[in-house]
């Protein structure tokens, strides 16, 4: 069973959400430790980043110096690349 398509398809689906969720809780705690709160409407537009993206502003967030740094990143994310989700 564990070398079938649809366990293996599962499976990789199943590590793909667990990658997402543990790189959403970092940049959620990095944040709130740089910036304090973080909005509500920030925290979903980060929630709606794809994995790579997220991995992204993983890096671009260790150069932020205002919550406007991290408003600008999102917006410019949407911008390029509407719909993109993982």
């Amino acid at each position: 069973m564990q070398k079938s398509v649809i366990y293996q398809d599962i499976l990789q689906q199943g590590e793909e959400r667990g990658k997402k969720q543990e790189a959403l809780q970092l940049i959620m705690r990095l944040l709130t430790r740089r910036f304090a709160a973080i909005e509500p409407e920030i925290e979903q537009q980060i929630r709606t980043l794809s994995i790579t993206q997220l991995e992204d502003l993983a890096e671009a967030l260790l150069d932020f110096s205002s919550h406007s740094d991290l408003v600008n990143y999102l917006e410019n994310i949407s911008l390029a690349q509407p719909n993109q989700e993982d």
